[in-house]
């Protein structure tokens, strides 16, 4: 990974695989917190932190994911967003810009609500709210459900539109042939906790007390969260605004980077609302 930072941090007593860049450059924009999909580890979207050089990236391994060692015990949003205040606190990160793609979606809306004094913005992408979802297709989550999907190159191209839909906007078979080679597969434990870990969650009955300027963004042709998902989190959170992406299915922020980017930077780079100003930060300096 181009101008990583990685170390194996203990935290809590589980040890996690931690990917920093640029916290040390005196960049003014507060950093990206990005949290990953299910099973996916940090290389996965290490382009995407490569691509904006303009701000500063933190993520990292779930417990059982890329090089992160497998959970002795279960865990649950409160306890994974507790461990993550830890993690910034290491890296001396007050507020930060709250991202987050399908699962990691929805431990991005547990951080905000739990961390609110530490989440300026939020970015949601390919998401929902939990339990309280829109089901997507039944073929998508099966084909999900296989391991093969992280190792097996032929087995993505196979199902490649059944997992993750959408049309080739920005190269796509290129960058799935690249996408598969950052890919680690989760452990069989790795997996089965991040299921357990959301397993009868649901941020519904929070969204309205969620006060943070709000991207929403959603592939018109996810098979796997189906676009009206975003339209949920859209009416039950205050201060949200959706954008749909012509043709993107899944992993739109892959196969519609530039479009992606674009969005991100234009949301991230908004002037402050006057909620904004008028909020005061128990980290600001």
């Amino acid at each position: 990974m181009k101008d990583a930072v990685v170390t194996m941090e203990e935290v809590a007593g589980r040890t996690l695989r931690v990917a920093t860049w640029r916290l040390v450059q005196g960049i003014e924009q507060p950093p990206i917190l990005f949290f990953n999909g299910i099973g996916a580890n940090i290389e996965a979207v290490a382009p995407l932190a490569e691509t904006m050089a303009e701000r500063g990236f933190i993520m990292f391994d779930m417990p059982g994911t890329g090089e992160s060692p497998d959970p002795v015990i279960p865990y649950n949003p409160f306890i994974m967003s507790w461990i993550t205040a830890e993690i910034l606190g290491r890296h001396s990160l007050g507020e930060v810009d709250v991202m987050g793609v399908s699962w990691g979606g929805a431990m991005a809306q547990h951080f905000a609500l739990q961390h609110p004094a530490r989440t300026r913005r939020l970015i949601l992408v390919a998401t929902t709210p939990g339990m309280a979802m829109v089901p997507g297709n039944p073929a998508a989550f099966t084909k999900m459900a296989n391991p093969r999907r992280y190792i097996d190159p032929e087995f993505m191209n196979e199902h490649f539109a059944t997992l993750y839909g959408g049309a080739d906007a920005d190269g796509a078979a290129h960058q799935k042939d690249s996408h598969i080679g950052r890919l680690k597969p989760p452990s069989p434990r790795g997996y089965m906790y991040q299921l357990l870990c959301m397993l009868g969650w649901t941020s519904l009955p929070a969204l309205p007390f969620l006060k943070k300027e709000t991207l929403i963004m959603m592939g018109e042709d996810d098979q796997i969260v189906r676009p009206i998902n975003g339209q949920i989190l859209k009416a039950m959170i205050p201060n949200a605004r959706i954008q749909m992406f012509e043709g993107g299915g899944h992993l739109f922020l892959l196969t519609h980077a530039d479009e992606s980017v674009a969005a991100i930077r234009e949301f991230l780079d908004a002037p402050e609302t006057q909620a904004e100003k008028g909020r005061v930060s128990a980290f600001a300096a």
